[in-house]
């Protein structure tokens, strides 16, 4: 029983920390609306689907690479540009989740929840907090 519980734990901890992801992703493509900027900056409004389409494939490839065993064997200035682009997902999918807090007021008034609105904020500081602490300690 104790597995079972232990199992259970880790998929709610699994889609929470989707959910968060994919919160951000949303915010990220719709809410800084990344797509149509890019599209606009670089004057290729006929181009838009293929650059939709590169994000979709993206986040399915990569997300089949985390899930897989494999290992890539870089030399330091391929590893050196791999954390390039990785620094920059992660600084524009933070700036994304700080648009999200604007919208969060609005979410808990809607469906109720505005008197636990600082519940809910604390819940996502504190889980963010100690997912950090536990994939920097033990993963």
């Amino acid at each position: 029983m104790a597995f079972l519980g232990g199992n259970l734990l880790a998929a709610f901890v699994g889609l929470a920390g989707g959910i968060a992801v994919g919160s951000g992703m949303v915010a990220f493509l719709v809410v800084l609306d990344i797509i149509p900027r890019l599209a606009q900056i670089t004057r290729s409004f006929s181009h838009i689907h293929s650059y939709e389409a590169a994000v979709v494939a993206g986040s399915l490839i990569f997300t089949w690479v985390d899930f897989g065993e494999g290992k890539l064997h870089l030399n330091p200035m391929g590893t050196a540009l791999v954390g390039v682009f990785a620094g920059c997902f992660v600084g524009m999918l933070a700036a994304a989740l700080t648009e999200i807090i604007n919208v969060l007021p609005i979410l808990a008034k809607r469906v109720g929840m505005g008197s636990y609105m600082i519940l809910l904020l604390m819940a996502m500081i504190f889980g963010k907090v100690f997912g950090s602490l536990f994939e920097w300690l033990f993963y």
